[in-house]
């Protein structure tokens, strides 16, 4: 892997970690038309790593949101009047909306890294989780805002966002595609998207470093994807959520379909291998 590789890798991770539009699928094309092996570890591990940019884009736009809710969670614990606080209530939200994917991301990293890595899998997910996508938009009332977030809300969703391991999925379009059938707004299920990607990303970015370290790939290869992600994926965020505020998430499903066919199509055609 090269820096041009990385500037490629980087834009895509930026342009497509926070769209409903699968950042890993994405990212699992790319690499093959740059004629990297999807089965070397450390390329599936420079994947997981320069996601680090995305987050960290997320943590400088949120950061005074950020701030709050971690003051008001650590407050919360050792005195009782903050704990029925929107900004305590969403730090419990975002901790125990991560623990199931953490737990099956642990238990089927070799599924998730091996037998996934395929742009089969890649294809199909594009395509079948838009149904879904198209389901949230149409039964969601939508007539739920962040203050009437509930902890049941923070499980589901944490629970839907298992979904993402798969490449094609998305997170960001499974997580507000959770919202919308609880009935959130676009924008606070769009919220609630970048707060749980924030731990989900880092901890699979940390997880992941080791193996990325130990292979032929420069550091100074990961730093440049790293920060071309970041600056990328800020400017994708403050578009998203000016998007969604008057846009459904069906606008994005030709796209991902379109691209779901004419995958399928080059992967029969032998035109692409699907490893």
């Amino acid at each position: 892997m090269n820096y041009f590789d990385a500037v490629v890798l980087g834009i895509v991770e930026g342009l497509t970690e926070f769209l409903p539009i699968s950042s890993t699928g994405h990212l699992t094309i790319a690499e093959k038309a740059l004629g990297l092996d999807l089965a070397d570890e450390s390329v599936t591990a420079y994947t997981a790593v320069i996601q680090m940019g995305a987050i960290a884009a997320v943590v400088v736009y949120f950061f005074r949101d950020i701030l709050r809710i971690a003051k008001a969670w650590a407050l919360g614990l050792v005195k009782p009047e903050y704990r029925g606080q929107l900004d305590h209530r969403m730090g419990w939200y975002v901790i125990v909306g991560t623990i199931p994917v953490g737990i099956a991301g642990l238990l089927l990293k070799d599924v998730i890294t091996g037998p996934l890595r395929s742009l089969w899998v890649v294809a199909i997910a594009l395509i079948a989780w838009s149904a879904v996508m198209w389901a949230a938009e149409r039964v969601g009332r939508q007539d739920r805002s962040e203050r009437d977030l509930r902890m049941r809300d923070a499980v589901l969703i944490g629970l839907i966002q298992v979904a993402a391991l798969v490449p094609g999925v998305s997170r960001s379009g499974a997580t507000i595609s959770g919202g919308l059938f609880l009935g959130l707004d676009r924008v606070t299920a769009t919220r609630v998207s970048f707060f749980l990607s924030i731990p989900a990303l880092v901890a699979a970015g940390l997880f992941e470093l080791p193996d990325a370290m130990s292979g032929d790939i420069a550091v100074g290869v990961m730093v440049v994807g790293v920060v071309v992600a970041f600056v990328v994926a800020y400017a994708t965020i403050a578009w998203l959520l000016r998007f969604v505020a008057g846009h459904p998430i069906t606008w994005f499903i030709p796209y991902r379909v379109g691209l779901g066919v004419l995958l399928l199509g080059l992967l029969v055609s032998g035109v692409m291998s699907a490893t």
